[in-house]
């Protein structure tokens, strides 16, 4: 394990913002280096809501965590979520969970391809508790990782299980991105769950698009935007819980969120739930 740390953290390229940490560092977390904090200066120049955006988001991930509990889920498969590293120690997914389910100690395993990310979780997580893992992967190799030794082993795959991909901003090409639904689809038991997170500009006012564009492609490159009518064909086939594909502070309000936005489409991201038959 620790020649697996020291490989991951070899990798990491510091001088290169990458979402995983700007969202960790918008929302005030202390995984993330100067490239990162200077691209969320960089967004709040343009849209001062990006703080506030990427902590709405969070209570999203939080939300649809309880929901799922709530429905009886205990098993989670998180897939590109930083962990993510912008909640606090005893608040994050894993926490999330075990606090709504109780006494049936939720199993969780994070995906990840950041290094930082990686390392971190490996160091601070897995030491200190048996119901959670952290494997490298990326949803552009969904296969490897559907066939991962430790997501094969440690979850139970004759059981529900909950899939959070929030990495959609990774899957340029549409038609790949069909492909790792039906993997997910063809992968879980009946009365499993899928949760998509996606980022969007629908609400960019058309006057700052192209500005807005153009800090994309320097901070973050190849970064998948997608519209509404975009996201629906992705999903088309999927049978979604109320209230659908919406912006991330409409899913299920439940209370516990803090500030929240005056505009929810300033959250710049829709979220979604479905049910797998």
């Amino acid at each position: 394990m620790r020649q697996r740390a020291i490989r991951n953290l070899a990798k990491l390229e510091m001088t290169q913002a990458s979402v995983t940490r700007i969202l960790d560092a918008a929302a005030g977390g202390k995984n993330n280096f100067v490239a990162d904090r200077d691209a969320v200066r960089r967004y709040d120049q343009a849209a001062p809501v990006t703080t506030t955006a990427a902590r709405a988001v969070l209570q999203y991930l939080c939300r649809v965590v309880r929901w799922l509990a709530s429905e009886g889920v205990d098993q989670f498969l998180i897939v590109g979520s930083g962990v993510p590293s912008g909640l606090p120690a005893g608040r994050q997914l894993h926490d999330v969970a075990r606090d709504a389910l109780g006494a049936a100690a939720p199993r969780v395993v994070y995906v990840e391809n950041d290094p930082m990310v990686l390392a971190g979780a490996r160091a601070t997580i897995e030491p200190v508790t048996d119901l959670v893992r952290v494997v490298e992967g990326d949803v552009r190799e969904i296969d490897d990782i559907l066939d991962d030794r430790v997501v094969q082993t440690f979850l139970e795959w004759d059981r529900p299980v909950a899939v959070l991909l929030l990495s959609t901003h990774s899957v340029n090409d549409d038609e790949y991105f069909h492909y790792v639904i039906k993997r997910i689809r063809q992968a879980v038991p009946e009365g499993s769950y899928l949760s998509l997170l996606q980022t969007t500009f629908d609400a960019i006012p058309p006057e700052l698009l192209t500005a807005i564009h153009e800090l994309l492609a320097m901070t973050l490159p190849g970064h998948a935007i997608r519209g509404r009518e975009e996201v629906e064909a992705l999903l088309e086939g999927l049978v979604l819980v109320d209230p659908g594909l919406v912006w991330v502070p409409e899913w299920r309000p439940d209370g516990h969120d803090g500030a929240c936005l005056e505009e929810p489409s300033s959250s710049g991201n829709y979220g979604a739930v479905a049910c797998i038959p």
